[in-house]
């Protein structure tokens, strides 16, 4: 499925010129599940330079984000990384990287006594921590507490990004994370336990 040029910064070879690489993986994945915080390690830190080193421009690498509502922190956190791509698009990818490993930090025992702004404060921190203005985060992320006439449900400035991303996840079929898709076709066979020798093969076998 084609990205929308909003969000093309969720394209790890949008840094590429010239001719769009022939093969593309979409990984679905949820910013405060472990499974997935294995998967983007995996890929983030051996399969792409793997792929950089082996198979230069053979594939385009997609992260897809999927909210997982069993994770109530889960909208939270996606709409911070939403944010940034609004702010500074060429830090959501080292952005993403840091949520992921500050995942912990928003699991259900680390959110339960905060307030969402609360919360959203420390995710603007993160944003900082990338150099990404926390202020400008901040006011994207912001609820106000007074309603908008009779709306009461009025949401914040990613909001209709985040319908967005969840209707194209829920469009191919995509429910629990990680999910990967090769070439738009859901591929069951990668794991997130996989090393990257289990990668390096399955490359090899499909990357031609």
């Amino acid at each position: 499925m084609a990205v929308n040029p909003k969000f093309s910064a969720h394209i790890h070879s949008s840094e590429y010129t010239g001719q769009k690489p022939p093969h593309t993986l979409e990984l679905y994945l949820d910013f405060v599940c472990p499974y997935s915080a294995k998967l983007w390690k995996r890929i983030n830190e051996d399969v792409i330079p793997y792929l950089d080193a082996k198979k230069p421009k053979q594939v385009e690498i997609i992260f897809r984000q999927l909210i997982q509502p069993w994770h109530p922190s889960s909208t939270l956190v996606h709409e911070s990384a939403l944010a940034v791509e609004k702010i500074a698009p060429e830090k959501f990818w080292t952005y993403s990287d840091a949520l992921f490993k500050a995942q912990k930090d928003y699991f259900d025992v680390n959110v339960v006594n905060e307030t969402r702004n609360q919360t959203y404060t420390r995710l603007a921190q993160l944003a900082g921590s990338v150099g990404v203005d926390p202020v400008e985060i901040q006011k994207v992320l912001h609820v106000a507490d007074k309603p908008d006439g009779d709306s009461y449900n009025i949401g914040n400035q990613v909001t209709n990004d985040v319908k967005f991303i969840t209707k194209a996840a829920r469009q191919v079929s995509a429910h629990v994370t990680p999910t990967v898709f090769f070439n738009g076709v859901m591929e069951n066979s990668i794991s997130s336990g996989w090393s990257l020798e289990q990668w390096q093969e399955w490359i090899e076998t499909n990357i031609v």
